[in-house]
């Protein structure tokens, strides 16, 4: 199992956030991985990244050498659906000249992630059914069942509840499923990552050296965190792609967003005390990363503030500012920071910055 280090950006499997809520969600992966059996059900907007929370339950469990088996059910049709999940024998329908086996079959030993499940017609859900229940899929045309060992993660944008209440989701299929519930918060109830998130993407998206040098003012950051975002962190996403294309190396700033990103912005008081805020880093993005460069002055409050974890800030800030300026040569990087080469591909590692 994978520990999660609570002053780390990144959770699992590419997760980033250091907000309670995103914080809470990656213990619960931990514990849910570490199971490795039950079904388990997320539930969340678009865009909230549930294939990831599902990758990365996959990814550190025991079944990690297994297949990680995705399955869209509201993008293949329905009379594909069945064929696509179950496989099917030779002769079953018109067409079918060779027998083929599903895509549970190919998740034996691993994991099938059934994405979008509120989408799946009933007469499925009856065979997903059995599979959950029996360990045991049956294939189109076929008259002989054969045993699975597959773990079930579903996940839905819908609620299930409702569907259940309104007579199109199975009762005893959301049950199943929903042995262990996780909840993808949207992005609106956790801007305080949305810094980390813009550097991530903006990293991401450079693709020459001179592009790694965009950035966002603080005031334009702000008005990020302003906007409710109802395409959650995939149009996050999509912005900074546009951004960083159009304006390849340069300070973005209010005027650069398109109209509908430009809100008020979030007052500086609002914003948590011990999470990155754009102001804590903005002397680093205009000093050489080889000068000494000072923090602002810092946010106090009664209960004083978070030492630790404001430092750990401070130089992940530092070394992707380093690796940007290089184009992500490490040894060159390790110079600037007067670092050894080891040194710092070891906190690279440890705080699993996205690199």
């Amino acid at each position: 199992m994978t520990a999660v280090n609570n002053s780390s950006r990144s959770g699992f499997g590419g997760m980033i956030g250091r907000s309670s809520q995103m914080m809470e969600l990656f213990d619960l992966i931990s514990c849910v991985a570490e199971e490795g059996e039950s079904t388990v059900l997320i539930q969340g907007e678009s865009g909230t990244g549930k294939e990831l929370i599902a990758r990365a339950i996959h990814e550190n469990s025991p079944r990690k050498n297994g297949h990680f088996v995705p399955v869209n059910c509201a993008a293949i049709p329905d009379e594909l659906l069945e064929s696509e999940l179950f496989g099917y024998v030779k002769g079953a329908f018109t067409g079918a000249q060779q027998s083929k086996i599903g895509r549970v079959q190919f998740a034996d030993g691993g994991t099938l992630f059934l994405d979008e499940i509120g989408d799946m017609k009933p007469n499925l859900q009856a065979k997903l059914l059995r599979v959950l229940q029996e360990r045991e899929v049956e294939q189109v045309g076929g008259v002989r069942p054969m045993k699975v060992d597959v773990r079930v993660i579903a996940a839905t944008h819908q609620n299930l509840e409702q569907l259940v209440a309104d007579g199109q989701f199975r009762e005893d299929l959301y049950y199943r499923l929903a042995v262990i519930p996780l909840q993808a918060p949207p992005l609106r109830e956790r801007r305080d990552d949305i810094p980390i998130l813009v550097d991530k993407f903006i990293i991401q998206f450079s693709r020459r050296k001179s592009d790694q040098s965009t950035t966002v003012d603080p005031l334009t950051m702000r008005s990020l965190q302003g906007y409710a975002w109802p395409g959650n962190v995939r149009e996050l996403e999509n912005l900074i792609q546009r951004l960083v294309i159009l304006h390849r190396g340069k300070h973005v700033t209010l005027k650069e967003l398109p109209d509908k990103y430009r809100c008020e912005p979030i007052p500086e008081e609002e914003l948590p005390k011990s999470l990155p805020v754009e102001a804590l880093v903005s002397e680093i993005d205009s000093a050489p990363v080889t000068s000494a460069a000072v923090a602002p002055e810092a946010e106090w409050s009664e209960n004083g503030l978070d030492f630790n974890g404001l430092i750990s800030e401070f130089e992940d800030k530092l070394i992707l500012q380093a690796l940007s300026r290089t184009g992500g040569n490490k040894k060159e990087a390790a110079r600037l920071l007067n670092l050894k080469r080891t040194t710092l591909i070891e906190k690279i590692k440890k705080k699993n910055l996205p690199v």
